[in-house]
């Protein structure tokens, strides 16, 4: 099949031919069909597959002759995209393709100045190409009007997601009118892509040109298994290899990135970090020494590396495996493309990267050949598409029994008492029957056996069997919960004895005092302890206390001769009065 046969005008198929572009690829070969009739399409496909011209060649050739037709200049497409590289990839891409036609594009990004673009808007535009952050910010200042839309675009929609675009993009939904034609496109397929097709998408025709999460055929890959601590001696080792010509460097976070490129410099190899920390300029300082030669090693991070596309990129090297399994699709993707040949190698440490892999083959469904690297002390066999065999649950220990207090056995039956130890290892039975819980066999009840229950005595008081107890009063120990007068109250074996007219308690008869004198000392209180009145012995030849603020006693003091005053101070009087 050739693009002669897809429909396209002949400003679109002249403006390929200097391109290169002879025969369309399996997606846009069916892509780009469903486009020209007006059919919404969500497209499946691998990273380099050519998604980006399946939907650009299509909008380009309807918007190319409604302006041949003399309609006033708007914007009508929009294609939205998740990093500034992507972005202007793809501007690059609708430009070349919109070579001989009126059209006019821009894309908007932040982290530049935004005069440029706001010149060009007012220029008017027929496609914008942005980042959903810098296109809120323009519609909100007024500069982009977004009511007479005819396409939008997704592309890389599974990235925007995971990045927090999901709130942006329903935003911009809002300000779109309803009869549009929506297009989705990205490289992997997850639950949440699906539901938000479903609710923006109108009747689609979904396009899977390959099986969903699917490497492309053309690229190689290998898994070394090396210690964390080796990774960088391993990178060194690789990227120093005749047939490395250019590689891209994966890692998961941003300090991360700028490490391996001081190691890598240190050793001699020229190396550049991009990611979300550098500034636009740098990003495209970077990228654009590495398109063209000047860098051979590029170090990135996930987001920074979509739309990351150069010629003959000849490695992709993973330093460290990605915990998302979609991720690792992407990352392999920046090779191969347009049906090169490329190699991809992952870094995979001795720690919880193994669990990383295990999940990527699974989602590929594809075996990764494997080497060892150094001083690897685990098998390669132990990581597969499948988990190993769990070990046979553990079995139960059996439980401790304790004794407590004085060796009784705590296993209490449901209707009977208990011996739970406690000094002499009472009975605990029903404790609304009055059972002894812990207590010696000689020991007595209080008052007689005749104390109610706590629980009893406040369901009594709830139900009204008694007055309200007055401050500083207590409770009796009878069982029906009402209050006697102090005259009629059983006395209680501990209760406290009443003092006599000295202040002093009186002892019962059958007490003993605990020093001969009979006079006991105080609690915490040593026996040969002095007692508090007793006067301190006066000091051998004290001398009279010192004056504030004089360093003299106040005798010597005294006795100090007296300064002259001055002249001054003697005719008009000034000074302190000594009389």
């Amino acid at each position: 099949m050739l693009f002669e046969e897809l429909g396209l005008n002949t400003h679109v198929l002249d403006a390929l031919k200097p391109l290169g572009y002879t025969e369309p690829t399996p997606i846009q070969g069916q892509t780009i069909p469903l486009i020209l009739e007006g059919r919404d399409v969500l497209g499946v496909a691998q990273t380099g597959t050519g998604k980006t011209a399946a939907f650009a060649l299509p909008i380009v050739n309807q918007l190319a002759e409604r302006a041949a037709q003399g309609d006033k200049r708007r914007i009508r497409a929009l294609i939205l995209s998740p990093t500034r590289e992507l972005a202007t990839q793809i501007y690059d891409n609708i430009r070349d393709y919109s070579v001989g036609s009126p059209l006019r594009s821009v894309v908007i990004f932040g982290g530049v100045s935004q005069h440029r673009q706001v010149d060009q808007l007012r220029r008017g535009v027929d496609i914008v190409v942005a980042t959903p952050g810098r296109l809120l910010d323009l519609v909100d200042q007024g500069f982009i009007h977004l009511n007479q839309l005819t396409h939008l675009v997704l592309d890389e929609a599974d990235t925007m997601l995971d990045m927090g675009f999901i709130h942006d993009i329903r935003k911009i939904i809002k300000l779109l009118p309803a009869e549009r034609q929506s297009l989705f496109f990205s490289a992997t397929m997850p639950d949440n892509i699906v539901q938000l097709a479903d609710a923006i998408l109108t009747d689609p025709v979904r396009v899977e040109v390959a099986r969903v999460s699917s490497a492309a055929e053309t690229v190689d890959q290998l898994v070394y298994f090396a210690c964390q601590k080796e990774k960088r001696d391993l990178l060194v080792e690789i990227l120093q290899r005749p047939e490395v010509e250019t590689a891209l460097v994966f890692t998961r976070t941003k300090y991360g990135a700028d490490k391996v490129v001081r190691y890598l410099n240190k050793q001699g190899i020229k190396a550049e970090a991009i990611h979300g920390n550098k500034s636009q300029p740098q990003r495209d300082r970077a990228m654009n020494g590495f398109r063209q030669g000047k860098i051979n090693v590029l170090v990135a991070t996930d987001i920074a590396a979509r739309g990351i596309d150069v010629d003959a990129l000849s490695h992709v090297i993973n330093f460290e495996i990605p915990n998302i399994s979609e991720t690792y699709v992407h990352r392999i993707g920046r090779t191969g493309r347009a049906g090169l040949n490329g190699h991809a190698i992952s870094l995979c440490n001795e720690d919880e990267e193994r669990a990383y892999l295990r999940d990527i083959q699974k989602l590929i469904q594809r075996e990764l050949p494997t080497e060892r690297y150094g001083n690897y002390p685990l098998e390669l066999g132990e990581v597969g598409m499948k988990k190993p065999a769990r070990h046979e649950a553990a079995k139960e220990k059996p439980k401790k029994q304790t004794n407590r207090g004085g060796g009784g056995n705590r296993s209490r039956p449901a209707a009977e008492g208990s011996n739970r130890g406690g000094g002499g290892g009472g009975n605990r039975g029903n404790r609304n029957e009055g059972g002894n819980r812990g207590e010696g066999g000689n020991r007595k009840p209080r008052n007689g056996g005749n104390q109610p229950n706590r629980r009893e005595g406040e369901g009594r008081r709830k139900e009204g069997g008694g007055t309200k107890r007055r401050m500083g009063e207590r409770r009796d120990g009878g069982s029906g919960g009402q209050r006697q007068a102090s005259s009629e109250r059983p006395a209680r074996n501990n209760a406290r004895p009443k003092r006599d007219g000295e202040g002093r308690r009186n002892e019962p008869a059958n007490r003993k005092p605990r020093n001969e004198g009979g006079q006991q000392p105080r609690r915490n209180e040593s026996a040969n302890r002095k007692p508090r009145n007793a006067q301190p012995k006066p000091r051998r030849n004290e001398a009279e206390p010192r004056q504030f603020g004089r360093s003299t006693p106040a005798a010597a003091a005294k006795e100090a001769p007296k300064k002259p005053k001055g002249f001054f101070a003697g005719f008009f009087g000034f000074g302190k009065r000594e009389d």
